[in-house]
């Protein structure tokens, strides 16, 4: 659909809607009025009724005069009764004469009604008496009769002796009801407490509202077939029971037909509306979508790559300042595609990392073990060789390289970040002051080593032995980087990072860090390398001269300790390495005086060791068993579990793998310290993964790092029977960003 269309159409379905709307208001206002005016209608025809019936009451009023007059001047004759009921001038709109003597009893009784019943009892006749000016209603089964009871006396005003009554009523039959109803101009019905007993209605539709008037709440609108009434009542006898009540249903039919014809007018008004509007809008849309067409093109072309897509861009309204900004918009994104592919490299580098990562973490945790094997057999093997043997220097070599295998095992962990990290609050100045010489000894002659340390620095929580390894790679990394010499400087400060500084530096968030930073004056970095330099075995240098792991392992580090790391570079302008690490407010912590296992006394506990690599498990119960410890020792969680609930109390110390088939080393620990509340627990893994059990799950007991020497095992089975306190362990984070 073109541009044009569509505008006419949103505009054409605008106008509609809008005028719909007006109308379909209108229309509500004219139909709640139309309803209002119905129900004003019933409740006139009430107060129609209520004149009518006064009138009625008048007439029989003064016929019951006359009628008691003739019975005083005949002395209670009831013959007067039938002279009065056949003379038609006398018994006009009356039905029912009655005369009652003195005693009350009914002494002539005359109705015009064929089938009048001729067993009226005179209690009947009684109670309507003594109601007398009370009730002007009667009700006999089921017929109905306005009546006026008057009383007649022996020689008024001098003798007040009453001589008795005389009755005149009319009945209200159906044919009366309709006519009521057509003066009204509504259906009408008399209701005897539940009951129906007139109405204009045919017998159906009065079986239908007898049935929707049943209750003791009047409903204010009553349906007949596909009629509808609005009703309006009115009490004829009140405080009777049952009373008789005067019910008026209004019918709303001509109001709807007058509905239907403003709704035709309304609908025929709306249409012009809209053909008129449309007319309009198709007038002017001219002047609007030639520029925004021209808008539209120069967006395909963008969409097709052309840049260079001619605008119309005249005048001032808004359109033309649209078509201004996309133009400016065009020439931004004309400026950022390069931008935008290194942004693509970049995303493509970041999960080549990732599975880089991956892919170290698990070959360093079978590797691990196969050092652990290789260093300690090295280890009992110069124990039992002498040093004057020919096999020493072999034995002694296997182990140099065995520490050399393990280093290299544990870069590539600080790479992956899944090496376990023992924190601690350190003082940065502190440890680069008591690595000064070291780090001196590193450096040739011909570079001049600087240190500008800020003071007072704050702490920060870290593994001093992982920040020990930063140090000495970014130092190495920078006399490489200066073969004709050179200056190197270390700088610690403290930072405040706001939201500004942060922005400029992503992914740095706001709060406070201590800034560490390594800088040199060697050659520089082109922006090709400077992407790349954090990547596992990416190296700038010769064949065989570096492993291309030192900046990787310092990143893994910086990460998993909760810092970011930058570095700035230009070629011929040297290279600034920058970390920022959050501050932290306790105070630093003392080292502990380490026990050397050498000294320790010889165990005699029962140690559970499950282990699922086979040679590993081996040698472990060998180190154990040498120490003087009882061993049990099982191949996976499942068959440590069994052997646990075997010995039971006879088990001190529980030495687990962390990952093993069936169950993993953290649950067997949960499920054991069920058992064996006092079950002490050291951990052996080469790395760890990310467990279902929770962060929390290695704190409650020790972790020996893979590979690790006889001495190290010793020294964390003797920690933990004496119970002294936990290292605190940082698991390792995984994911694995370029910044």
């Amino acid at each position: 659909m073109k541009l044009r269309s569509k505008f006419l159409l949103s505009l054409v379905l605008v106008i509609a809607t809008m005028t719909g709307g007006t109308l379909l208001a209108v229309r509500q206002s004219m139909q709640g009025q139309a309803q209002r005016q119905v129900e004003e209608d019933a409740r006139n025809s009430i107060l129609t009724y209520q004149v009518m019936e006064q009138q009625r009451r008048l007439v029989l009023s003064r016929k019951a005069e006359l009628l008691a007059t003739l019975a005083y001047m005949r002395n209670g004759d009831p013959t007067v009764i039938r002279e009065v009921s056949q003379d038609p001038w006398q018994s006009e709109e009356c039905d029912l004469f009655a005369l009652v003597n003195g005693k009350g009893k009914v002494t002539a009784l005359q109705s015009r009604v064929s089938d009048f019943p001729a067993d009226v009892s005179n209690e009947s006749i009684k109670d309507l008496v003594r109601s007398a000016g009370n009730q002007d209603w009667w009700v006999n089964g089921k017929r109905i009769y306005q009546v006026v009871v008057k009383r007649f006396y022996k020689d008024p005003p001098i003798n007040s002796l009453p001589m008795g009554e005389v009755i005149v009523g009319r009945e209200i039959d159906p044919a009366r009801a309709k006519d009521l109803g057509r003066i009204l101009a509504s259906e009408v019905v008399f209701q005897e407490g539940e009951n129906v007993r007139v109405s204009s209605l045919p017998a159906v539709e009065e079986q239908q509202v007898a049935q929707q008037l049943k209750g003791e709440g009047r409903p204010r609108e009553a349906r007949l077939g596909n009629r509808h009434f609005y009703a309006g009542s009115l009490e004829l006898m009140p405080g009777a029971h049952p009373n008789l009540s005067f019910i008026v249903l209004k019918s709303d039919e001509e109001a709807l037909a007058s509905f239907g014809r403003l709704n035709h007018l309304l609908v025929g008004l709306g249409l012009i509306v809209v053909l008129a509007g449309v007319m309009l809008v198709y007038v002017i849309s001219d002047t609007f979508t030639k520029p925004l067409g021209s808008l539209v093109e120069g967006v395909r072309a963008l969409e097709e790559g052309n840049f260079s897509y001619p605008l119309m861009a005249d005048g001032g309204d808004e359109v033309a300042r649209v078509t201004r900004a996309f133009e400016s918009m065009r020439n931004t994104l004309e400026r950022n595609q390069e931008q935008r592919e290194q942004l693509e490299e970049q995303l493509r580098q970041a999960q080549k990392m990732d599975a880089l990562g991956r892919l170290a973490g698990g070959v360093a945790h079978d590797f691990n073990n196969l050092l652990t094997v290789i260093k300690g057999n090295s280890d009992l093997a110069l124990e039992r060789v002498k040093p004057t043997d020919a096999v020493h220097g072999n034995c002694e070599q296997i182990r140099r390289v065995a520490d050399r295998a393990a280093l290299l095992t544990r870069q590539l962990l600080a790479f992956s970040r899944r090496q376990m990290l023992q924190p601690k609050i350190l003082d940065l100045n502190e440890l680069i002051v008591e690595m000064g010489r070291l780090l001196q000894r590193l450096l040739r002659e011909d570079i001049e080593y600087k240190v500008q340390l800020g003071e007072p620095l704050g702490r920060v929580q870290a593994d001093p032995g992982q920040m020990e390894q930063v140090l000495l790679n970014l130092i190495v990394n920078a006399s490489d980087a200066m073969p004709r010499g050179g200056t190197l400087t270390i700088e610690t400060e403290n930072v405040a990072v706001d939201a500004r500084y942060a922005q400029s530096r992503a992914p740095l968030t706001p709060g406070n860090y201590v800034m560490l930073a390594v800088c040199d004056t060697g050659f520089g970095m082109e922006a090709s390398t400077k992407a790349r330099i954090f990547e596992p075995f990416f190296t700038t240098k010769e064949p065989g001269k570096g492993t291309g792991l030192g900046l990787a392992t310092v990143y893994g580090v910086v990460k998993q300790s909760s810092g970011y790391i930058f570095v700035d570079s230009a070629p011929g302008t040297g290279a600034r390495f920058e970390i920022y690490l959050p501050q932290v407010l306790e105070k630093v912590q003392a080292a502990p005086a380490e026990e050397r296992a050498a000294k320790l006394r010889r165990g005699r506990e029962t140690v559970l060791l499950v282990e699922d690599e086979a040679d590993v498990r081996a040698l472990t119960c060998e180190f154990l068993k040498a120490a003087g410890y009882q061993v049990l020792t099982a191949a996976d969680g499942e068959e440590g579990l069994e052997t646990g609930r075997r010995f039971g109390d006879e088990i001190d110390i529980l030495v687990t793998d962390v990952v093993m088939p069936r169950m993993r080393g953290p649950e067997l620990a949960k499920r054991l310290k069920r058992l064996l509340p006092d079950l002490k627990v050291v951990y052996m893994s080469g790395y760890t993964e990310e467990f279902s059990e929770g962060p929390n799950l290695l704190e409650s007991g020790y972790f020996l790092q893979k590979p690790f020497s006889r001495d190290a095992l010793l020294q964390q089975v003797h920690d933990a029977l004496k119970g002294k306190p936990v290292e605190p362990i940082d698991r390792p984070a995984f994911s694995l960003r370029i910044n």
